[in-house]
């Protein structure tokens, strides 16, 4: 059990939506372009988090240093931009837990290291946009997690001491922004886990293995 908290704040990809299958078909179209076989999805999915450069690695085996790079991350965006929300949905359990926070009036929002301009659209196609209390995206700070700005700032934009704050994520990014924020952070055991998914290892204050689990960690139940 953790007290229950003044704000919950979440990481977007792998935490409140599978985003998985279009990052993924994203990925796919790159290898179509260049006359490559399709890659199941299970091998994308646990990149997902880390965006073109996770899943370019996976898909193309290249990363940032690759001269080509830039040509297939641009592939890429083009891609995904034009399938933003064709397959991503919420995970199962988050509607649920945001209906549970509303109904304790407690707010929420999101910090993402995903860009704004693909970050909103996609909260906007999900229905979480006029829901949130606050939107950070990578790109709203000089530095993205695992550096600690955009909670800081998403604490200043909600009104919120980060102490009164949890984070949730699905990497251990996210554990090191929260905790370097001050914030208590819980691990979401249903997202994609990156490369380390020893959850024990990332120290985060709790670990949720659904989101429901994270209301009944939170007491939500009882609290409405």
């Amino acid at each position: 059990m953790i007290p229950t908290p003044r704000c919950v704040l979440f990481d977007l990809d792998g935490t409140l939506l599978d985003s998985a299958p279009d990052l993924g078909l994203a990925a796919n179209l790159v290898r179509e372009g260049l006359g490559m076989a399709h890659l199941p999805l299970g091998v994308l999915r646990p990149q997902a988090s880390n965006g073109a450069r996770g899943l370019l690695k996976v898909a193309l085996g290249i990363t940032p240093e690759h001269p080509d790079y830039e040509t297939h991350k641009s592939e890429f965006l083009r891609h995904y931009q034009n399938n933003l929300t064709t397959l991503t949905r919420r995970f199962e359990g988050v509607s649920e837990l945001l209906d549970a926070l509303e109904a304790c009036g407690l707010r929420w929002g999101v910090i993402t290291n995903k860009v704004g301009w693909l970050a909103r659209p996609v909260m906007e196609g999900t229905g979480l946009a006029a829901r949130a209390a606050c939107l950070v995206a990578g790109d709203s700070t000089p530095n993205p997690k695992p550096a600690p700005d955009g909670l800081l700032l998403a604490a200043r934009e909600i009104g919120v001491n980060p102490r009164d704050c949890i984070y949730v994520g699905d990497d251990l990014r996210d554990i090191v922004a929260g905790k370097a924020a001050g914030m208590r952070t819980v691990a979401a055991g249903w997202g994609y886990l990156g490369a380390n998914p020893d959850l024990e290892s990332w120290q985060a204050d709790a670990i949720a293995m659904t989101p429901g689990a994270l209301i009944d960690l939170m007491a939500l139940r009882r609290a409405a």
